[in-house]
């Protein structure tokens, strides 16, 4: 009995490091992109979850059974409010900036995955953990670049926001002319003000071959523009 317990405690140790290797590789990614959910949020995540998969587990199959009482326990019941708990981490990296665009969206999913990583690995599925874990660098470094560089034109572009001041409303459409002779793809367009004074916002998606200041420069080129102010959004 005493040799059986130190295997099995043997066991959830190999399980508690592997569960926070596998995390680590995950949580580099993320610090490399200097995100918020790095090395240590990965690595808090992804061992806890593992560590109460492991205690669902073994209660289920270690509690005495009684004549008196038919105990029946689910031994993944603790690791299924995992999955559901971790959601409002998740939730609480996903930001909306004041120009409408949604950032954080692969942050929480990786909390979300870190947290599958535990769970997997406490479960005793380590050939699928690392599997997953393998796949995931794999699409995040490799495949999704390599599509920006060479897949379907509109995967490969870029979203930025425009914002500038102009005096005549007739120069509206003018600019948007242009955009569009650049290669511009206009998906949003806001107008606000008055007379000699407009604010036009205009978020759109382009080919971005050139750093942000070239961007600048094709706008500030027009004598129209005025206070113009560009930010890449994706």
């Amino acid at each position: 009995m005493h040799t059986l317990s130190m295997v099995i405690r043997q066991e959830d140790l190999m399980k508690l490091a592997i569960a926070a290797l596998l995390s680590l590789i995950i949580g580099i990614e993320r610090e490399l992109k200097k995100k918020p959910v790095g090395l240590k949020t990965s690595l808090v995540i992804s061992t806890f979850s593992c560590l109460l998969t492991i205690i669902s587990i073994d209660t289920a199959y270690s509690t005495p059974p009684r004549d008196e009482i038919n105990i029946t326990m689910d031994p993944l019941r603790l690791a299924a409010q995992i999955v559901s708990g971790i959601g409002f981490l998740g939730a609480g990296v996903i930001l909306r900036r004041g120009n409408d665009s949604i950032t954080g969206l692969t942050t929480a999913a990786i909390i979300w995955g870190a947290a599958g990583i535990g769970i997997a690995v406490g479960a005793g599925f380590y050939l699928e953990a690392i599997t997953t874990v393998f796949i995931v660098v794999i699409g995040i470094k490799v495949i999704a670049p390599f599509l920006m560089k060479i897949g379907p034109k509109r995967i490969r572009m870029r979203e930025l926001s425009l914002k500038a001041h102009i005096t005549k409303i007739e120069h509206i459409e003018d600019l948007l002319h242009f955009m569009k002779d650049e290669g511009m793809v206009i998906d949003n367009v806001r107008i606000a003000g008055e007379n000699l004074n407009y604010e036009v916002d205009i978020r759109f998606s382009m080919l971005l071959k050139e750093n942000t200041y070239a961007v600048f420069n094709t706008f500030h080129t027009l004598p129209y523009l005025q206070k113009i102010e560009i930010e890449i959004l994706s």
